[in-house]
């Protein structure tokens, strides 16, 4: 009994270690997980392969359906502005499956917004499963070796007149100057994203 007592709790303790402070699946190290051939809105497929070159990734989980993912178009855009001249790739995906977030309203989302970064989905919704990811928006960086650097919120606040930490640009920053970001995982804040549930084998 107390061997399978001692079993028991290294498996939650490995479990544990292996989470972030508020992601169920990645840690802040981690490499991250890659994805490949995922449909983007300018009729090309997409993977992590193709940013090889690119000195940091910015992944962004979102969706049309979301008032905050909503609100927070224009500072992803100008985020992407920002970094693009410095070697960072942004890119957007979309796992929900609710009508107003289907493929043919993500182009017409994008196109309406002038979105300058790839705007990818996800049907499976493996990506957001891999990454952990149970918002819209949230956030994650990855460095020159496409491990998880930073992951959560954008900035401080949903009011952009009010954000007063920019987390994400900061840690981009850090990268760029060689140096690990001070923040690295703060609470993602917005709708939920909506995983439909696995069924069991019978």
């Amino acid at each position: 009994m107390t061997r399978i007592l001692e079993v028991v709790c290294l498996l939650a303790l490995g479990t544990t270690a292996h989470a972030g402070e508020y992601n169920p699946v990645l840690s802040i190290g981690d490499q991250a997980p890659a994805w490949s051939d995922l449909p983007g809105i300018d009729g090309k497929t997409h993977s992590l392969a193709d940013l090889k070159q690119s000195k940091a990734v910015v992944l962004v989980f979102t969706c049309n359906s979301c008032p905050y993912a909503v609100d927070y178009e224009t500072r992803i855009i100008a985020l992407a502005k920002q970094f693009a001249a410095h070697g960072v790739a942004v890119v957007a995906v979309n796992v929900n499956k609710v009508p107003e977030d289907r493929f043919d309203e993500m182009k017409a989302r994008a196109k309406s917004q002038g979105f300058n970064f790839p705007y990818l989905y996800d049907e499976t919704q493996q990506i957001a499963r891999d990454f952990g990811a149970t918002y819209t928006p949230e956030f994650f960086v990855l460095d020159a070796q496409r491990k998880i650097a930073y992951m959560g919120a954008l900035d401080d606040s949903p009011a952009a007149d009010k954000v007063q930490q920019q987390y994400v640009a900061t840690a981009l920053t850090a990268l760029l100057d060689g140096q690990q970001p001070k923040v690295k995982e703060t609470v993602a804040m917005g709708c939920r994203i909506r995983l439909e549930r696995k069924r069991r084998g019978r």
